[in-house]
């Protein structure tokens, strides 16, 4: 009996089965089916065949219906029906834009200064995640449309499991030299919620890790963020993996060869105004944002220094207005051509700046840099305590050996003494154009693969927060103008 019950309910859902194949209409057919080839595609880009799996739950929800996803739309009440049609909608729409944002691309602003003139603040950015490769997302159960943090609630808009080891899906190419890249910021694995510029790292070696980890009412929670959920930072890539490069009077050498600056490379400079300060109308023409119009504060103390720099000074004693601001060389040629503009001269680069690697008697500053090899991925090095100055956060932090340390000279790599090291992975060095203002891999060191997210392509839209939208706002010709050039 239970034998010729279980064959009946077997011939039942043959039968079911059957009927309801036979009665699906043939636009859902061949909705199916453009899905599924999409989806097939996807899993082989992928490499992951076990993600086929999920076949049979597509053909469900197209063909078969079993599963009563839109059990909503026979409620008898409106209010369900109209409610749910809204979430079902809502629910689409956000598994669509995951997907695009984590395998095509994503849309990306520009928050600070360091790239001008080349990228502006206020410039939204389409980024291209298969230009390198897009990475399968390391935590793959995220809010697609925040990066770390909820506004407002301020919560995590991510959970830290599952966490996916690193994977790239293959591109179109890899990163060149010049080439403006979108990465996680490395040195935000650790962040003080609190201060996040400068970061925590810069803050442990102003204040102390003690001192940032429990004075919570200055600094807030010390917590750890995945990699692909740590802030995005835009930057030029200026050294690539296996390269050394050397900053001299802030012109970049790769491997010995003095590289060509980025068309609207800036650098900051002293300037004299000696007959009236600049009006807003000067500084605009001259192409000078209202945040880099700063005039310096000068006295009496400062006459003989100035004097002997080249700077006026009057009879009384009283100086002409003295600015600094960043400016493009095509910039230092309008001032010069300025019968109101005397003296003009670059800014020196201060010592004692928190410069990565925190080597004691290094001295190196922002515009004289290095030597410094780059590491690539396979590359074999001698560990002594050099090498451990300038890669030990590279081992410990990005290629996870977290207990390696030197002792007495000698490197200990997962407990056992090491005399070589072979990169995991290949890493970049990223700097701004704007150089004398810009945090870049001089302050924190290299970028990890793993950290890349794409390639600017075009600014989608631009504003210029220091005028309203009907008086020069929307900076009209910038629209879709190329996000990646500047050589």
């Amino acid at each position: 009996m239970q034998m010729e019950s279980d064959n009946n309910a077997g011939n039942d859902f043959t039968t079911d089965l059957k009927a309801r194949i036979k009665a699906t209409k043939r636009s859902r057919w061949i909705r199916f089916s453009i899905v599924a080839l999409i989806f097939i595609a996807w899993v082989a880009w992928l490499g992951s065949w076990w993600v086929l799996l999920f076949l049979p739950l597509l053909f469900d929800v197209y063909i078969t219906g079993y599963i009563p996803l839109t059990w909503w739309k026979n409620s008898k009440s409106k209010a369900v029906r109209s409610v749910m049609g809204w979430v079902d909608a809502i629910l689409y729409a956000l598994i669509l834009v995951y997907f695009i944002f984590t395998f095509v691309g994503q849309n990306y602003q520009i928050p600070s200064s360091s790239l001008e003139k080349s990228l502006l603040v206020g410039d939204y950015l389409w980024v291209n995640k298969m230009a390198y490769g897009p990475r399968v997302p390391m935590t793959p159960v995220h809010f697609p449309l925040v990066q770390n943090t909820f506004p407002i609630i301020n919560t995590k808009s991510y959970v830290e499991w599952p966490n996916w080891k690193y994977h790239r899906l293959k591109g179109f190419g890899n990163v060149k030299s010049g080439d403006i890249v979108v990465f996680n910021f490395p040195a935000g694995d650790t962040v003080a919620l609190k201060v996040q510029n400068p970061d925590y790292y810069t803050l442990v070696k102003m204040f102390g890790r003690d001192a940032v980890k429990y004075n919570k009412e200055s600094f807030g929670d010390v917590i750890y963020r995945p990699v692909d959920r740590r802030e995005n930072y835009v930057k030029r890539a200026v050294g690539l993996p296996g390269e050394r490069l050397k900053i001299v009077d802030g012109t970049i050498y790769i491997n010995g060869v003095a590289q060509p600056a980025p068309a609207d490379v800036q650098f900051n400079y002293y300037y004299q105004a000696l007959n009236h300060r600049l009006t807003n109308d000067e500084w605009d023409e001259i192409g000078i944002s209202v945040d880099d119009r700063n005039e310096l504060s000068l006295g009496r103390e400062d006459v003989a220094n100035l004097q002997s720099l080249g700077f006026k000074v009057n009879p009384d004693g009283t100086i002409p207005p003295v600015y600094v601001s960043p400016l493009t060389s095509a910039m230092v040629k309008k001032l010069e051509a300025d019968p109101n503009i005397g003296k003009i001269m670059k800014m020196p680069a201060p010592a004692g700046e928190y410069l990565f690697p925190d080597v004691a008697g290094a001295n190196w500053t922002r515009a004289d840099y290095g030597e410094i090899w780059i590491p690539k991925k396979g590359a074999t090095i001698k560990l002594d305590e050099e090498a451990w100055d300038l890669y030990n956060r590279v081992i410990r932090n990005y290629e996870h050996h977290p207990d390696a340390y030197i002792e007495n000279g000698t490197v200990y790599i997962d407990g056992k003494p090491a005399e070589k090291y072979t990169f995991e992975m290949d890493y970049y060095f990223m700097m701004g154009d704007n150089r004398d203002n810009s945090l870049d891999s001089r302050y924190w060191g290299f970028v990890p693969e793993d950290h890349i997210v794409g390639k600017p392509m075009r600014v989608i839209v631009s504003f210029d927060k220091d005028k309203g939208l009907l008086n020069g706002g929307i900076r009209w010709n910038r629209v879709f103008k190329d996000a990646n050039t500047g050589f």
